[in-house]
C-alpha cells in the first residue's frame, strides 16, 4: 500500500486563515470528486470557519474523561475504519488528552499516512520543535504544544498561508478572530505589531529555506548545471591574506542588499600543498564569515580560477566577490591573475566584483596554475639543472674551445633538460641566464654584456626562441600527459566499479576498502540515517581510523541522497577527485541496498516456506483433524439419542471414546501451535538448571505404561533447559517411537553424560529410516511409511528438533544395533549435582 501524501497549510499567527483554506480546499476536493472526510476540525467560535464545515463529512470523535472533565479527541480508529482517500486534520502540533492512541496529533497523522490516507493539516510557525527559543525572545511566551520540523519538512506540500500584522489585528477587532471578551488582551499582548511582524519574518524564511532545498533537489535530479538567479549567492574567493577579511565584509553587505542573499567563503589550495596561507588567518576568516551568516569551504585545486568558478557553479552562485592582485607589475608576464582569469571565463551568468584593499599590488600574488603540476621533487631539481647547469658548462667551455655554434647548442641541451625535469617555469629561466653567459662570456667583445657580430645577435635570438619554445612543448606535453594518466586511471577504476555493479560481486566492506585504497586515506566509512531527528549509524567501514558519528566529523564527505554519506578521514581530497567519488559512494549505495534486497529476499523465502506449511497444515486439518471431532460428535449424538437404551458398559464406552478423541484434538492442536510458535520465532526458553529424572517421567504420560522403559541414572549432572520445552520435545519423541515400535518390544529412554554435554536415547525396533530420509523426518508435515493419516499431522518431530535448538540442544536419528531407530537429544549439562550435604545458594542466604 502507498504512503499517503501530506500537505500543510502554515501560518505566522492564530487567525491567518489556516483552516479556513484547508476547508475551502476540501470543497474543491469534493467537487472533483474526492472522497474527503473532516477527521478534526475545530472552528473555535468563528462564523466563518463554521460556515465551511457544512456539506463536509464530519467523522465522530473520541470522548475522554482527564481530571473529571470530559474532552474531545480525534478517532483514529473511527478515521482508518472509514479509509477515506483524504482526511482533514486540523492543529497538527495538538497534545492529545491522556488516553489517547498517541501522546501527539502529528503522531496520529503518521498512523493515517501509513495507512495510505491523504492528509491535509495546519501549524502556526511558532508550534516547530526548532524555534521554541526564538519565539520564545520574541513574544515572551514558551510554546508547550511543538511539532518536530522533520515531520513537517516531509510534507509533500506546504503552503503559506500569510496575512500582514495590520489585517490580522483588524480581523481580531472585528470578532473574527477571538471572543469580544478576549479581543484587548491578545492586541496588547501576543498580538502586538512587532510580535507578528517577527513571527511572519520567520514563517517566510522557513518556507523560503524548503523552497531552496526542493530547487536544489530539482537541479540535481535533473542534472541542471546552468545558474539560477533565484536567490542572491555570493562566493567570496580567499587566498589566506589579511585582505580576506576586507572581501567578506563586502560580500555580507551585498547580500544584505538583496532578499535572502547567502555568503559562501572559499578558500582554494594547491593540491601539491605549496601554499603561503596562514592556518590562524584563515581560521580568523572563517569566524567572520560565520559570524556575519555565512558559511565557509576549503576546495583543493591546482587550476584556481577554474576550481573557484567550478565551485560557483555548483552551489547556484551568482556573484563572485575577489581582491584586487597582490601581484607587481612585471608578475603579469608569467600570465594574468586570478580576477583576470576568472572574469574572463566567468559567462553571462557570473557577476564578478574586484574589491581593492591595502594589499593590492605589494607583491605574493599567486599566478594562475598552468594545470597539473609535475611534483615537487622534478620541479626542485628542474631548478637546479637549470641554474647550475650554465654556471658548470660555462667553466668547462672556457676550459675547451669547441665554436660559439657549438656552444649555444650546448646550453640550448640544458634548457630541455630543465624543461624535461622543472616544466616551463624553470626553462625559461635557464634560457634566460643562458642567453647572459653566453653573451658575457662567448662573444665579442668577451667578458661585457655588448654583441659586436650581428650574426651572433641572431644566434642567441634564435637560442632562446628555440628555447622557450622546446620549453613550453615539452611543459604542455607533460601535463597533458599527467591528464591522460588521470584519466585514464579514472575509466579503469569506473569501469571496475560498472563490472562489479553489472557481475555483484563485491561486498561493502570491499569497496570501502578499494576507496580507501584509491585516495590513499585512513579510513572510509558508509554513514546512514533514518531521518534528520535520528542519528548517523555506521552500516560499513575500512581502515584504521577513528569511528564518525557524523559526516560533518570527516575530512571529505560525498552525501548520496538524504540520509547516506561516504565519509574518508586522512586529508581533504582536491575538487577533481570528487567526480570519481561520487561512483564510489553510488556504488557503495548499490552494494548496501543489493545486500539488504538480499536479506530481503532470504525473508520472502522463509515467507513462502511458512505458506506451505500454512497449506500443507490446511491440507492436514482438513481431515486429521476432523477424524478426532467425527468419533467424539458420532459418540455425543449416540449418547443423546433417545431411540435407544444405552447400558451402563456402553455408555462407558463411548464416553471413553470421547475422552480419547479429545485427548487426540488436543495433542494435535498443541502441536500445530508449538510449530507456529517456531515458524514466527515466538519461542523464548526460561533456562534453568533441571534434573532429567523429574521431566522425563512426566513427559511418559501420553503413551500406556508399558510401552517404556526408563533408565534415566541419579547421578547424572543437571541441565540447562526449559523444563516444558523439554518435557513436550521428549513427549513427542516417544509417542513418535511407540507409534513405530512393535508391541511387544517396549521403547527404552535412556540418558547418559558425555563431558559436558547429556544424552537422552529414545531407542525402537520399529522398522528403521533410510539414510536419506533420516533429515527429511523432522520437516513439518512429513511422516515415514504407510501410517495412516488418521494417525497425526506429521509435527511432532519438526517440534521436537525446534524446541531442542530453541534451548541450545540438538536432535538427530541414528540406526539401532539390530534394527529400528534411535533418536539422540543432546543437551547443555549444567554443572555437579549438590552432594547431601550440599546447600544451594538460597538455602545459605536463607540460613543466614
Amino acid at each position: 500500500m502507498a504512503r499517503g501524501k501530506l500537505r500543510i497549510y502554515l501560518g505566522a499567527a492564530p487567525g491567518v486563515g489556516k483552516t479556513y483554506a484547508m476547508l475551502s480546499e476540501a470543497h474543491r476536493r469534493i467537487e472533483r470528486g474526492t472522497d474527503c472526510v473532516v477527521a478534526f476540525v475545530e472552528h473555535h467560535g468563528r462564523a466563518r470557519t463554521e460556515v465551511m464545515l457544512s456539506g463536509l463529512e464530519q467523522l465522530p470523535r473520541r470522548e475522554l474523561t482527564y481530571r473529571d472533565r470530559v474532552f474531545e479527541e480525534m478517532d483514529v480508529d473511527a478515521v482508518l475504519a472509514r479509509r477515506p482517500r483524504v482526511a482533514l486534520v486540523d492543529e497538527l502540533a495538538h497534545t492529545n488528552v491522556p488516553g489517547s492512541r498517541n501522546a501527539k496529533r502529528w503522531q496520529d497523522v503518521q498512523e493515517l499516512l501509513a495507512a495510505g490516507t491523504d492528509v491535509i493539516s495546519t501549524v502556526n510557525i511558532q508550534h516547530l520543535e526548532s524555534l521554541g527559543d526564538v519565539v520564545e525572545s520574541i513574544t515572551g511566551v514558551r510554546q508547550r504544544e511543538t511539532v518536530p520540523d522533520e515531520i513537517v519538512r516531509r510534507a509533500d506540500q506546504i503552503e503559506l498561508v500569510d496575512m500582514s500584522p495590520q489585517a490580522l489585528r483588524r480581523r481580531m477587532a472585528h470578532g473574527n478572530v477571538y471572543q469580544p471578551d478576549k479581543i484587548d488582551a491578545a492586541l496588547s499582548n501576543y498580538f502586538r505589531p512587532g510580535n507578528l511582524t517577527a513571527l511572519r519574518e520567520l514563517a517566510l524564511l522557513w518556507v523560503a529555506d524548503r523552497v531552496d532545498e526542493y530547487l536544489k533537489q530539482y537541479r540535481s535530479d535533473h542534472q541542471v548545471s546552468r545558474i539560477w538567479g533565484s536567490r542572491e549567492r555570493i562566493v567570496v574567493g580567499l587566498t589566506g591574506g589579511p585582505e580576506g577579511r576586507t572581501l567578506i565584509r563586502r560580500a555580507a553587505r551585498l547580500a544584505e542588499k538583496g532578499a535572502g542573499g547567502e555568503v559562501l567563503a572559499v578558500y582554494i589550495a594547491r593540491g601539491d600543498g605549496l601554499t603561503s596561507a596562514s592556518p590562524k588567518e584563515l581560521a580568523v576568516q572563517r569566524t567572520l564569515a560565520e559570524d556575519l551568516g555565512g558559511t565557509f569551504h576549503h576546495v583543493i585545486g591546482d587550476d584556481i580560477p577554474a576550481a573557484l568558478l567550478e565551485f560557483a557553479r555548483g552551489v547556484n552562485a551568482t556573484q563572485i566577490v575577489l581582491g584586487s592582485s597582490r601581484r607587481k607589475s612585471w608578475q603579469y608576464v608569467f600570465g594574468p591573475g586570478v580576477g583576470a582569469t576568472v572574469a574572463r571565463d566567468s559567462g553571462p551568468d557570473l557577476d564578478v566584483h574586484i574589491v581593492t584593499h591595502e594589499e593590492a599590488a605589494k607583491g605574493r600574488g599567486l599566478p594562475v596554475a598552468r594545470g597539473a603540476r609535475l611534483g615537487r621533487a622534478r620541479s626542485v631539481w628542474g631548478w637546479m639543472v637549470g641554474m647550475a647547469g650554465p654556471a658548470l658548462l660555462t667553466v668547462l667551455l672556457n676550459a675547451v674551445d669547441l665554436g660559439f655554434a657549438n656552444n649555444v647548442l650546448l646550453f640550448l641541451a640544458v634548457v630541455v633538460a630543465a624543461a624535461l625535469l622543472g616544466g616551463l617555469l624553470p626553462a625559461l629561466a635557464s634560457a634566460a641566464l643562458g642567453s647572459l653567459l653566453l653573451n658575457y662570456f662567448f662573444t665579442r667583445p668577451e667578458h661585457r654584456f655588448v654583441i659586436a657580430d650581428p650574426r651572433n645577435i641572431v644566434a642567441i635570438v634564435v637560442f632562446v626562441a628555440v628555447a622557450v619554445s622546446v620549453a613550453s612543448v615539452v611543459d604542455l606535453a607533460a601535463r597533458r600527459t599527467h591528464q591522460a594518466a588521470r584519466l585514464r586511471a579514472e575509466s579503469e577504476i569506473l569501469s571496475f566499479l560498472a563490472g562489479n555493479v553489472l557481475r555483484g560481486e563485491t561486498s561493502l566492506e570491499a569497496v570501502l576498502e578499494r576507496v580507501r585504497e584509491t585516495f590513499g586515506m585512513e579510513s572510509a566509512a558508509l554513514l546512514e540515517r533514518a531521518d534528520d531527528l535520528h542519528p548517523w549509524t555506521c552500516v560499513g567501514r575500512a581502515g584504521d581510523g577513528p569511528p564518525l558519528e557524523r559526516p560533518e566529523d570527516a575530512d571529505v564527505d560525498m552525501p548520496v541522497g538524504n540520509r547516506m554519506a561516504l565519509a574518508l578521514t586522512g586529508r581533504v581530497l582536491p575538487a577533481e577527485d570528487r567526480r570519481v567519488l561520487a561512483a564510489f559512494a553510488a556504488q557503495a549505495v548499490v552494494v548496501l541496498d543489493r545486500r539488504r534486497l538480499k536479506a530481503e529476499a532470504g525473508q520472502a523465502r522463509a515467507l513462502a516456506e511458512g505458506n506451505r506449511i500454512r497449506t500443507a497444515l490446511l491440507a492436514a486439518v482438513s481431515h486429521d483433524l476432523r477424524t478426532p471431532l467425527a468419533g467424539i460428535k458420532a459418540a455425543v449424538s449416540s449418547l443423546r439419542s433417545d431411540d435407544v437404551a444405552w447400558s451402563e458398559e456402553d455408555q462407558a464406552e463411548l464416553l471413553e471414546g470421547i475422552e480419547e478423541g479429545a485427548d487426540r484434538l488436543d495433542h494435535l492442536v498443541g502441536n500445530l501451535l508449538d510449530m507456529s510458535r517456531l515458524q514466527t520465532g515466538t519461542v523464548t526458553p526460561i533456562i534453568r538448571d533441571t534434573d532429567l529424572d523429574e521431566v522425563v517421567p512426566k513427559a511418559l504420560g501420553g503413551v500406556p505404561e508399558d510401552s517404556v522403559r526408563l533408565d534415566i541414572p541419579e547421578t547424572l549432572p543437571m541441565v540447562a533447559v526449559d523444563a516444558g520445552l523439554l518435557e513436550r520435545s521428549v513427549a513427542n519423541v516417544v509417542e513418535n517411537a511407540v507409534k513405530y515400535s512393535p508391541g511387544t518390544t517396549p521403547v527404552l529412554v535412556s540418558a547418559s553424560a558425555l563431558a559436558d554435554r547429556v544424552e537422552v536415547r529414545v531407542v525402537d525396533r520399529g522398522p528403521g529410516v533410510p539414510e536419506e530420509a533420516k533429515e527429511r523426518i523432522f520437516e513439518p508435515f512429513q511422516r515415514y511409511g504407510d501410517v495412516p493419516r488418521g494417525n497425526g499431522v506429521g509435527l511432532g518431530l519438526a517440534v521436537a528438533r525446534g524446541f531442542a535448538e530453541a534451548m541450545g540442544g540438538t536432535l538427530n536419528a541414528e540406526d539401532t544395533p539390530g534394527g529400528g531407530l534411535t533418536m539422540v537429544l543432546t543437551l547443555r549439562a549444567a554443572g555437579p549435582r549438590p552432594g547431601p550435604g550440599t546447600r544451594t545458594e538460597p538455602e545459605r542466604q536463607a540460613s543466614w
